[in-house]
């Protein structure tokens, strides 16, 4: 396999200290948008004790509402920057992802705050494929596969980063206070991107509204069907008229992309074994990787009884993965082929779900940092490879559509992952409840609090707590299980040997 699609030299004119300077501030970029995905997990027993009073559906929406709007629109922002000009769509989505957060921070109820959250991810979807497709534009085609590592490792430590600072602004700060640090951080990279950025450059690209929104539909109604199975019962017919509605709109968007001139994405593109299992495996890991980050939070707060900034720090252990790991596993996978590196990934991130659910209250916080740090191993090993052979089987014309579907396929990964997490973890929760609290099983906050408020003693709190990391333990094993199946679908697809990029050698690339 090689880099031929993503081959070219810097923009003329460019500045040399302003094209170094490109690999640090696209990351910083998608670190801002996906670091907002893991920090607003952190919120979630703020925001069950405030007064929006949301359900345990509630609570699952407002995370993937975010999430699932930016991975829906990220194909169709790719080829708008690819139209449009890369700066000016990237400026354009920090604009949104600012007045975003704003307007979530002024949310009186929970539809404006999901109506926050909709258009935060419109903003990042413009934000995440621009990056990448303007940092593969100034840098070196010797050094392409460093810099999508880079960028890709950034990924990964941005979750750590969103529960780091999350936990910061939680820590003294109201829930709005999030969302109110998002502003102006959007805004200063505007100002950076504006200044440092080239010009970006404009290739023939046809945006597909018509796809673009049977798509984001049809992931909507599957999520519907996830989210709202334990509340309204899995036989009930808004839930089975969810799954029903997705497998249909799917089929009707692969017809309709069929025979389209110009369709949003041609399923015909999945013919490329290589971009099809680099599209899947992407989605699968970080499938497991946030399912980790929705529990987290709620595991180290209500049983663990840490506070929202120790939590934060706590997640430290997994930017051991993420950043050592990562930064060798595009060497390793040349060395030895993209399947056994993803193999070996794929195990060791099944493995780390695996032991997590073993954690109760009795479990030390030292074995609970090792079972994160062996999952954040898998992740950096198998990730960064994908993404490479993502974007390296497409031609540089078509580096937007590369870029989205990499990052499509992290998001809409990531939302069905807290969904399957969260779905198990409410049914679960809910049934192991002392009777008593039955009627108060929106959450592990609400249940506790109940329980304080009846003087229920510590017998009952033991309960709760012991309800909630039973409930835990089951949704890590069904994500550990579904990781480790989906990866044999992902094996076949992947080179074994012989994936060494022209231009690059093998040390420099893990060095």
């Amino acid at each position: 396999m090689t880099l031929d699609a993503v081959r070219g030299a810097a923009p003329p004119g460019t500045a040399p200290y302003r094209g170094r300077a490109m690999t640090p501030l696209m990351s910083a970029c998608v670190v801002l948008v996906v670091a907002m995905v893991a920090a607003v997990n952190l919120s979630i027993p703020k925001l069950s004790a405030s007064s929006l009073s949301p359900s345990s559906t509630g609570l699952l929406w407002i995370v993937d509402s975010y999430v699932l709007v930016f991975g829906c629109l990220l194909i169709p922002a790719g080829a708008l920057g690819d139209r449009c000009g890369r700066k000016g769509v990237l400026l354009s989505g920090l604009a949104v992802f600012a007045a975003g957060c704003l307007l979530s921070a002024a949310a009186p109820g929970v539809a404006v705050l999901l109506g926050g959250r909709f258009v935060t991810g419109v903003g990042a979807a413009l934000i995440m494929p621009a990056s990448l497709s303007l940092l593969l534009q100034v840098t070196p085609p010797q050094r392409r596969p460093h810099a999508i590592a880079t960028w890709t490792a950034a990924t990964g430590v941005a979750g750590a980063v969103g529960n780091l600072g999350g936990g910061a602004a939680l820590q003294w700060l109201p829930w709005q206070g999030l969302f109110l640090a998002g502003a102006p951080l959007a805004a200063g990279l505007a100002l950076l991107v504006a200044w440092l950025a080239p010009r970006g450059e404009r290739h023939a690209a046809d945006l597909d509204l018509v796809g673009a929104a049977i798509l984001t539909t049809a992931l909507f109604t599957l999520l519907f069907g996830i989210i709202e199975g334990p509340e309204r019962g899995w036989s009930s017919l808004p839930v089975l008229g969810g799954f029903a509605g997705a497998v249909l709109l799917m089929t009707v968007f692969a017809l309709y992309a069929l025979r389209a001139r110009h369709p949003l994405l041609d399923p015909r593109v999945f013919a490329i074994a290589p971009l099809r299992s680099g599209v899947l495996g992407i989605g699968l890991a970080f499938f497991g990787l946030f399912a980790l980050f929705f529990v987290n939070a709620q595991y180290l707060q209500f049983v663990k009884g840490y506070s929202p900034l120790l939590t934060g720090v706590a997640i430290a252990p997994l930017v051991v993965g993420m950043i050592v790991i990562s930064r060798r596993s595009v060497g390793l996978a040349q060395r030895f082929g993209d399947r056994p590196v993803f193999a070996a990934g794929m195990l060791t991130l099944a493995a780390g779900l695996g032991l997590l659910s073993l954690a109760d209250a009795s479990t030390p916080y030292g074995l609970y940092a090792a079972d994160m740090v062996i999952l954040s191993v898998g992740m950096g090993l198998c990730v960064p490879p994908l993404s490479v052979g993502v974007m390296s089987a497409l031609p540089p014309e078509r580096a937007g559509l590369g870029s989205g579907l990499n990052s499509a396929a992290r998001e809409i990964g990531s939302a069905l992952g807290v969904a399957v997490l969260g779905t198990v973890l409410a049914g679960r929760f809910a049934g192991g409840l002392p009777p008593e609290l039955g009627g108060h099983a929106h959450s592990a906050g609400e249940a506790l609090a109940a329980a304080a408020a009846a003087d229920a003693g510590p017998r009952m709190h033991a309960q709760v707590v012991e309800a909630f990391t039973s409930a835990m333990a089951a949704g890590f094993r069904v994500v550990a299980v579904a990781v480790a199946l989906g990866a044999l679908l992902v094996l076949p697809g992947l080179p074994r040997r012989d994936r060494r990029f022209p231009g690059t050698s093998v040390d420099e690339d893990i060095s």
